[in-house]
């Protein structure tokens, strides 16, 4: 796993459970989006169906049929779960199949399959952020008695966005987000390609995140956030101009409401960056940290208004209005 970026104690954890014998059935990878827990569990999944490995190596040898297999997206015994695009859970059918095939389809059945031509299965089930308590229970047989050789890695944000039924039967391996200059070295390579300024530059607000640097870069984002900054220097600032960018910028960037949201929650972040950089240099005076804790917090109402689904316009006015007021 040396071309992993990062989390060198997540590779550490997992070499000494390979070492002892003990890797669990079930794990829980939880950290930023765009960090690279997939790209790690696609990699341990492979080491593990590769012929060729040996002893506590995380590393697939590329060249045995399974490896090829598994950079394909093709393994038999590899097996990924998926949120489908325009759903926003995890359906039903896809653990335990269509009405008409219940049980005898989905996830649940094909784990329990013996493996085809590894000595064991590996599942990876992305999106767990958006298990519905119906799917979890469905999965919650497989989680109690897992078919032997078989692991399961379920990758989601947060422990506190994961049901009980999910969070009580599995290990938790955490993942920090990268570091600036890590970030930069991905968007500087193929496929992306960016000058090492734009690179440095998208890193920099990026949270540590790959994903969150290239939503900033795409579709007008970037733009959008050096409105909304620029609003931020004037003195008094203009509530409508700050709803206007808010509500309308991220409208422009995407109108499926998951999308926008996610939009406007990364305008948000950038908005509160810059309120805690003016606190910190700011603290000798106490009116100016009055005002900056007072923005920050209209920040975070904002967030958790988009998160509870608040209407876009809506918030976007509060938000600029409290953040604007004397």
């Amino acid at each position: 796993m040396n071309d992993l970026l990062g989390h060198d104690d997540v590779k550490q954890r997992f070499a000494a459970t390979l070492r002892h014998g003990r890797l669990a059935s079930t794990y829980l990878f939880v950290g930023p989006e765009g960090v690279g827990k997939r790209a790690f569990a696609e990699r341990l999944g492979a080491a593990l169906l590769c012929s060729q490995r040996t002893g506590e190596s995380l590393q697939p040898c590329g060249d045995c049929d399974s490896c090829r297999l598994s950079d394909a997206g093709t393994h038999p015994d590899l097996l990924r779960i998926a949120r489908p695009e325009g759903r926003t859970t995890l359906p039903l059918e896809l653990f335990i199949g269509p009405p008409d095939k219940r049980h005898r389809e989905g996830f649940c059945h094909d784990i329990a399959l013996r493996p085809l031509i590894s000595d064991r299965r590996v599942a990876i089930i992305d999106d767990a952020d958006d298990f519905g308590v119906e799917t979890a229970n469905a999965l919650l047989k497989t989680l109690e008695e897992p078919p032997p050789r078989s692991l399961l890695i379920l990758i989601g944000t947060s422990l506190a966005r994961q049901l009980p039924t999910i969070r009580s039967r599995a290990q938790v391996v955490r993942f920090r987000p990268l570091s600036p200059d890590q970030v930069a070295s991905v968007l500087e390579a193929p496929p992306h390609a960016m000058t090492a300024e734009v690179a440095q530059r998208l890193a920099e607000h990026s949270g540590g995140s790959i994903s969150r640097a290239l939503e900033i870069s795409e579709g007008g984002l970037d733009a959008a956030r050096d409105s909304l900054l620029r609003l931020m220097e004037a003195s008094p600032l203009d509530a409508n101009a700050l709803a206007r960018v808010l509500e309308e910028e991220t409208k422009a960037v995407a109108t499926e409401p998951r999308l926008r949201r996610r939009a406007t929650r990364e305008l948000l972040g950038a908005v509160v960056e810059r309120v805690h950089g003016r606190l910190v240099e700011g603290l000798a005076d106490p009116q100016g940290v009055d005002r900056s804790l007072t923005q920050l917090e209209a920040c975070f109402d904002a967030e958790e208004a988009i998160e509870r689904n608040g209407n876009q316009s809506a918030v976007a006015a509060h938000w600029a209005a409290r953040l604007a007021r004397p």
